[in-house]
């Protein structure tokens, strides 16, 4: 350095610097290190930012005035820097000689100057706004000139005049300008032209941020102010950033994934090709090779292909390849943070030692303070960048994993879809994805924490020697015990997630069926049911909370027990050890930061676990066997047959035996082929074989052209009944009109609320299942294909309806003639029309041929028909053909309004949830239709070729409710009553306890601050073991108090969720039927799912955590207000900050949350109802069209997690300045009274200020989780007090108990309504039944005859007069008094899961032998006896393993078990075959001889042998007579009958 400087400017001088009240650094260091600091950073930042620009372009900006001032500053910069260089020259030229540094110095300033002016337009021609790189350089360079531009002053001021004019002009020139420099860089450019955020309506302003802003999240502010005004809506959100969208994260996962497959399957060849006896069946595109399913081939092979089989893709891999880069940038910023938190520390050590020191200068403890401040603010800055890189690769990696999940699920195999359910890989999707996301925020911890923990004790090893190991050996203890306590709270976790599955399950059943729960009365047997599970639940959950409070403990009391070990062992090894103030608070502060670290680890490593289970998840159902697109020829085009098979063997998975063998089928271009048969022959599956969707093990399929595809359960979308016809095609009116009137689906657009703009709700609920049906029938005839597949289209819908589809569409006038279609049909009177029939027998071809054909050959056809033709066939033709000539198909009454889900067309109600809901009743007059919808909005309403007044929509009348969402702040109410289910003095007791606890902590420390006095005053000895010993006292108080008060938290919250949960139950089976119908299931559920979670689990850790912090802060203030009482001035203005900032922050977060939640399940529901309906999709080759859609609701959903990610940043960084400013004043007062301080005391304030900024921002979220939280106590506590129905039992009107005798009923002038405010279904019935009458009820759909059904078992109550059975009013009685002597059977089958005993008899109130006999009249008990477990048979959700007839034969055995003497029997209708049919029938005429029966009918032969016909009309008896007399009177029954083709 002398050389540089020359020998008379020295480059350090201590008495000038440091030890002076007016300190200033010596010239030489000014020009050399101040100067060239700025100009070494922006020439080693330069290269790699420069690479950078040159990868990254943006497209140019136009020169803006701000640029050009720039631009000139920057020359000018230059100029001043070398007017300098040249008057160097020029000094020597006059003689005066000046050392080599005023050459140096202008001249690398000067360069660095160019460089900089030639960055600011680089960058403006690749389109930076704001350059993070030039606003350091600028600030560094005015930093560095701070220091000269106050010694240069100070000179002048000292001397009388200014030595060296020139120099002392020109600094200040190049000082101005620099300021203006950094002033200029603070503002943005304008953005790049053409750039996506001049066309975007709503970009995202972190795109076109400055430097600063993003630096402290300051582009967030706008959205948090808009938040606080009013709730955000969706609309507000912006758009998401292009490089976090489905369409660019996807295809980078499946690319990698992609490259991992490949990779996999060439080595498995190659490792494959010694090995293989004879090569593996090539039926599938075998993608995940090694695994997968075994055919009977490979056998032999798998034992020596155990080498091949490690080479399975990594999905890991993929993932760390396709978003490891942009994490990496996260974990050097997290380097870096962890390198600075050990800075304040010694800081704090440099404090304490200078408020010891008598006679030092005052800016010492200034600059220290402000040093620590600026270290904390710099840690925070990073600290957040950090967390800002993680979440968002975290929302990336759930993106990627969604898409890819949603792609692959359009593409797997049957045997594949079996081997996980729609929920499975929905969990896939919500659940693991999250872990993944959960996961990637901490995954540096893994390195970070034993860095922090290795750097935390190397300090203390420096500050108190080896004693630390003591302390460190009480941590690795404490790190088995936690990590115990883990494995425990996991396992107690998952049996806990187990109950609340099938409590959930359970519950759904039980909404699902409550309609049956109610019929039956069997409601306390499933309220026991629930509540049983829900007990082992609780119980669980205590365990937890058992756990949780030791675990609590053991983090609170983990640093004071260390410290406390280390600081005893340190005292008491070596009597010269002198636990002063420095040592003990810094050690302090130091065991503070290890708690995170150690505490973090176990949770990481279990959170690597679950990542890595759910990781195996993904990649198993990545690798499954996907489809082969070429099982199906669709090219052929040399033969003139549409479809042929040729030799077909088909399965559905490998390892099952064939469905179907050696069929051959070729269908003649234009023809109908009717497939026929008994159930379950395989007439599907030949279906599912021509798409594709079965494997194919032998043989050839081919079909010529484009396929329609109707399955036998209609698929239907949650969109508007347009686009579930459209189904992705050009809408055209003219060819949409003709579809519509050919399905008949023109009279239901009437009735319909929006017309054909309705919302179809999900599984298309709000549609009746022939309305169904007919819709997919639409669709298929829309799309306009070559060949149709018709699966068992026409069993939904009534008969008439049925008629006309044939005739208008399918049969051989229809509008389908010339196109190839196959129709799989149960119905025989459209058999004479077809061209050919095939007749399937077992899986195979039995027969195939003509009409005629087939009836000569007296095979197995003729035989079927003789069964079921009703009458002679030839005559039905004839009066069908004086239909088509009267054009009456559709008189006018019968305006088949099929929105009367309870009396709807026969409909094969496979989807559960049905028949809950009974829609509005329509009047059959054509009055208003009760408008229904299933979305919030009244549907959009279009202008049809109907008259206006069609038109109105009645919101009024909406069925279903908007479901409330609550907005704004909570109400304190909702608190209040919280803390009541807890119980009110335990709320104060939980208090007092935390208080008590905080207390402890606080005395430990200040009794640790007068230990640390002791060693200035010399009086150490003496009372060493008096110190250690009160110390631990304290301690250990601290510890059992922080374990009383969360274990007493934790047994109110669970008294509390126990309350709300047995009243929601409760009042849920007590609310009438009409709630149900009008109320989504899934609204109701949510309630016993998602609140009751919140209630059981997330409310409990919120305000555990919230008490917690609130104490821990309120502590920190009280202990820095004692020791300098004057930061009181301070605490007012930073604690309304504090709130201000809260309140903008909650009130944006909250609404956030909603938007996110709300947005996420379209994404899990769109998919659930992809994957019911892949073949659908596939048929119709629309599957990227879903891909999109699935894209953009993920999209969508991450446009409102994105900004819930920054507004926790946002906050962050916002806090942590509060807590930094806490920090500052707390160090600042510290210095100023240091006279009267002893550093016990300032140790322990500083201490405890550098604990607060992390509790700080805890209890803003905490606060703000708990207004989150407490709504679920809300929407329970409104669910639990809705209006109950008419009390179960009346103890003082209880009829006899062997009531009814004789089964006599009498309606009075009974007129009943659904709800309040519609009209009546029922007008003034008046009707007398004897005992043992069998009465049969008839009418079109809408007439009311359910209405009567649901009438006697009071689901409806009466609007006017009453119904008697012998002689009891049935109003004044109990509900369950009267329904249990009553019996139905109902129309769908309803069956609930658990054993078959169960659900025949559910209060276990008859023998074994009863349920036999009753099992053998209803026909079952060949099939019960054959299974091994006899009556204990388990009935899956809804009785899925049994078949509908099966099913509809269990209700059968039901009421005959219960014999009363009323039996009502809702027939069920064409979804089950005739002989399960005639079964019920005459088991019904043999075992209920001398019962009232009543029936409602929907094929008029079962009841013409009945004593009397009950016809309704419009809700009124119009006739009623016996069978016989009806027909003669020539009325509607004899119309009916002579539809039915039952007389001539």
């Amino acid at each position: 350095m002398e050389r540089l400087c020359g020998p008379e400017r020295p480059f350090w001088v201590a008495n000038q610097t440091l030890h002076t009240e007016r300190p200033d650094l010596p010239e030489c260091f000014q020009l050399s290190v101040l100067s060239w600091l700025p100009c070494i950073y922006l020439w080693a930042v330069c290269p790699i930012y420069l690479f950078y620009l040159k990868k990254n372009n943006r497209g140019y900006i136009m020169m803006s005035i701000m640029n050009r001032f720039k631009t000139v500053f920057g020359l000018l910069l230059w100029i001043v820097c070398w007017i300098d260089l040249f008057y160097t020259f020029h000094e020597l030229r006059q003689g005066y000689s000046q050392p080599p540094i005023y050459f140096v110095t202008p001249l690398v300033l000067g360069m660095t100057m160019l460089l900089a002016t030639f960055l600011i337009q680089f960058e403006r021609l690749r389109g930076v706004q704001s350059s993070g790189v030039l606003f350091i350089f600028w600030f560094l360079s005015v930093l560095c000139a701070i220091v000269p531009f106050r010694s240069k002053i100070l000179q002048a001021s000292s001397q009388s005049e200014v030595t060296d004019k020139l120099r002392f002009t020109t600094f200040y020139f190049y000082f101005g300008l620099v300021v203006c420099e950094l002033i200029l860089c603070c503002f943005n450019e304008k953005p790049p032209l053409f750039s996506n955020v001049v066309t975007d309506p709503n970009p995202c302003p972190e795109t076109t941020a400055g430097f600063l802003s993003t630096l402290t999240f300051w582009w967030f502010t706008s959205m948090a102010i808009k938040g606080y005004k009013m709730p955000l809506e969706a609309k507000d959100l912006w758009s998401l950033n292009q490089r976090d969208s489905s369409k660019v994260m996807v295809p980078k996962l499946m690319k990698e994934w992609e490259k991992e497959q490949c990779k996999a399957k060439s080595e498995q060849n190659l490792s494959s090709q010694a090995v293989y006896s004879k090569p593996p069946p090539s039926t599938t595109n075998h993608v995940g090779g090694g695994g997968g399913e075994s055919s009977p081939e490979e056998v032999e092979v798998l034992l020596s292909n155990q080498k091949a089989a490690q080479h399975q893709p990594s999905f890991l891999r993929a993932l760390i390849k396709a978003f490891g880069p942009y994490f990496l940038i996260g974990s050097a910023y997290k380097v870096l943070q962890d390198i600075i938190t050990f800075v304040n520390p010694q800081l704090l050590r440099l404090l304490i030692s200078f408020t010891k020191q008598k006679d030092v200068p005052d800016w010492w403890g200034y600059s220290l303070a402000f040093l620590m401040f600026f270290t904390a603010v710099l840690q925070t800055l990073i600290l957040h960048h950090h967390f800002q890189y993680c979440f968002v690769t975290g929302m990336n990696v759930r993106t990627a994993i969604i898409g890819a999940i949603y792609r692959k699920s359009l593409v797997i195999t049957n045997a594949a879809k079996r081997s996980s359910t729609v929920g499975e890989v929905v969990n896939l999707m919500s659940v693991d994805a999250q872990r993944f996301m959960d996961l990637t925020t901490f995954l540096n911890m893994l390195w970070s924490a034993p860095l922090q923990i290795v750097l935390a004790l190397y300090f203390l090893w420096q500050n108190l020697g080896p004693s630390v190991l003591a302390g460190v050996a009480v941590m690795v203890m404490l790190i088995p015990f936690n990590s115990v306590i883990a494995m425990k709270t996991r396992a107690y976790q998952v049996e806990q997630m187990q109950y609340k599955d099938s409590r959930i399950k359970l519950m759904n059943e039980i909404l699902n069926g409550i309609k049956v729960l109610k019929l039956y009365a069997w409601e306390n047997s499933f309220k026991e049911k629930v509540l049983a599970i829900r007990q082992k639940e609780l119980n669980v959950l205590r365990k937890t909370a058992y756990l949780g409070a030791l675990a609590t403990m053991a983090w609170t009391s983990a640093p004071f027990l260390v410290a406390l070990t280390t600081f005893a062992v340190y005292v008491t090894v070596d009597e010269n050890n002198i636990l002063d103030a420095e040592k003990a608070f810094v050690s302090l502060s130091l065991f503070n930061i290890l708690r995170f670290p150690l505490s973090m680890l176990p949770q990481v490593i279990s959170n690597i676990v679950q990542a890595s289970v759910s990781l195996k998840r993904i990649q198993g159902f990545l690798s499954h066997d996907e489809l082969d697109p070429n099982s199906v020829d669709r090219k052929n085009t040399a033969t003139d047959y549409s479809v042929t098979v040729i030799n077909g063997k088909f399965t559905w998975a490998k390892e099952d035996p064939p469905v179907l063998h050696n069929i051959n089928v070729m269908v003649p271009q234009g023809s109908l082929l009717a497939v026929v048969g008994h159930v379950g022959c395989g007439k599907s599956s030949l279906i599912s074989a021509l798409l594709g969707e079965v494997e194919k093990l032998e043989g050839e399929v081919s079909v010529k052209g484009s396929v329609a595809y109707v399955p036998q359960q209609a698929w239907i979308q949650n969109a508007t009944l347009r686009d579930n016809i459209l189904f992705g095609r050009p809408f055209n009116e003219q060819k949409y009109r003709c579809v519509l009137d050919a399905c008949a689906l023109t009279p239901d657009l009437d009735v319909l609320p929006g017309g054909d703009m309705t919302e179809i709700g999900e599984k298309g609920i709000n549609l009746s299942g022939g309305q169904r049906q007919r819709v997919s029938l639409a669709r298929a005839l829309y799309s306009d294909a070559d060949v149709y597949l018709l699966d068992d289209p026409l069993s939904a819908v009534d008969s008439h309806v049925a008629k006309h589809i044939f005739d208008n569409l399918i049969g051989p006038e229809g509008v389908l003639k010339g196109k190839t279609r196959i129709l799989v049909t149960h119905g025989i009177s459209f058999l004479p029309q077809v061209d050919n029939i095939l007749v399937m027998v077992e899986g195979r071809v039995s027969e195939m041929g003509s009409y005629q054909e087939l009836l000569s050959q007296n095979g197995a056809f003729s035989e079927f028909l003789r069964n079921y033709a009703l009458e002679d066939i030839m005559e039905e033709d004839e009066s069908t053909d004086e239909l088509i000539e009267n054009e009456e198909l559709f008189p006018d009454d019968a305006l088949s309004n099929h929105t009367d889900m309870v009396d709807n067309e026969p409909a094969v109600n496979e989807a559960k949830r049905n028949f809950m809901r009974q829609l509005s009743v329509i009047s059959a007059d054509g009055e208003k239709p009760r408008s229904r919808s299933v979305r919030r909005h009244g549907c959009s309403q279009r202008k049809h070729s109907e008259p206006q007044e069609k038109q109105k929509s009645h919101e009024t009348e909406k069925l279903i409710q908007a479901e409330t969402t609550e907005t704004g702040r909570v109400k304190a109410k909702v608190y209040l009553e919280y803390a009541k289910a807890v119980g009110p003095l335990l709320s104060v007791f939980i208090c007092f306890l935390y208080a008590c606890q905080s207390a402890a902590a606080i005395g430990a420390n200040i009794w640790l601050s007068q230990w640390t006095n002791d060693a200035s005053k010399n009086q150490t000895q003496e009372n060493v073991h008096m110190r250690v010993g009160v110390y631990a006292a304290l301690g250990i108080a601290q510890g059992i108090l922080v374990m009383m008060s969360s274990f007493t938290l934790a047994m109110g919250n669970i008294g509390a969720a126990r309350k709300l949960h047995y009243n929601l139950l409760v009042n849920k089976l007590h609310t009438p039927q009409s709630f149900f119908d009008t109320t989504p299931i899934g609204r109701i559920i949510n309630r016993f799912s998602k609140d009751v979670y919140v209630i059981d689990e997330a409310l409990p850790a919120t305000v555990l955590m919230l008490l917690g912090t609130v104490f821990t802060c309120l502590s920190t203030m009280i202990v820095i207000l004692s020791s300098t009482p004057i930061f009181a001035v301070v605490i007012v203005p930073l604690a309304f900050i504090y709130v201000f900032v809260q309140r903008f922050y909650v009130a944006t977060s909250r609404q956030l949350k909603r938007l996110e939640s709300v947005s996420r399940s379209p994404i899990y529901s769109h998919f659930s109802e992809t994957v019911t309906g892949t073949s659908v999709i596939r048929a119709y080759g629309r599957q990227s069209a879903f891909v999109l859609m699935s894209d953009m609701k993920v999209d969508d959903n991450q446009k409102s997690y994105y900004p819930g990610i920054v507004s926790n940043r946002w906050l962050g960084v916002r806090i942590e300045f509060i807590g930094n400013c806490i920090v500052l004043f707390a160090a600042l007062f510290a210095v100023t009274g240091k006279e009267n301080l002893n550093p016990g005391l300032v140790g322990l304030s500083v201490s405890y200020a550098l604990q607060v900024t992390m509790s700080l921002n805890w209890m803003v979220r905490m606060s703000s989780d708990l207004e989150n939280n407490i709504v679920a106590v809300e929407r329970v506590k409104e669910y639990s007090e809705t209006k109950t129905e008419a009390p179960w039992e009346v103890e003082d009107k209880k009829p006899p108990p062997e009531w009814p005798m004789e089964g006599n009923v009498e309606f009075h002038d009974y007129s009943v309504r659904y709800r309040e405010g519609l009209d009546l279904v029922l007008k003034k019935l008046s009707l007398s039944v004897k005992g043992g009458e069998k009465i049969g009820i008839v009418g079109r759909t809408g007439a009311g005859k359910s209405s009567m059904t649901l009438c006697l078992f009071r689901l409806l109550e009466a609007a006017a007069g009453e119904i008697t059975i012998d002689e009891v009013k049935i109003s004044e009685i109990g509900l369950h008094d009267l329904r249990s002597k009553l019996t139905i059977i109902p129309q769908e089958p309803v069956l609930f899961s658990g054993t078959l005993r169960m659900n025949l008899d559910p209060f276990e109130k008859y023998s074994d032998e009863e349920v036999w006999k009753a099992l053998q009249h209803s026909h079952l008990h060949k099939f019960v006896s054959t299974q091994p477990a006899k009556l204990e048979l388990e009935c899956s959700e809804g009785g899925e393993n049994l078949s509908v007839g099966q099913r509809q034969l269990v209700c059968l055995a039901r009421a005959l078990l219960r014999k009363t003497r009323i039996l009502i029997l809702d027939e069920a209708t064409a979804a089950i075959d005739l002989e399960t049919d005639d079964l019920i029938q005459s088991t019904i005429r043999t075992q209920f001889e001398d019962c009232t029966v009543f029936t409602i009918a929907h094929r008029l032969n079962t009841i013409m042998d009945y004593t009397r016909v009950l016809v309704l009309d419009k809700g009124q008896i119009s006739e009623f007579d016996t069978p016989t007399n009806l027909i003669s009177q020539r009325g509607i029954f004899y119309g009916m009958a002579k539809d039915a083709g039952l007389v001539q």
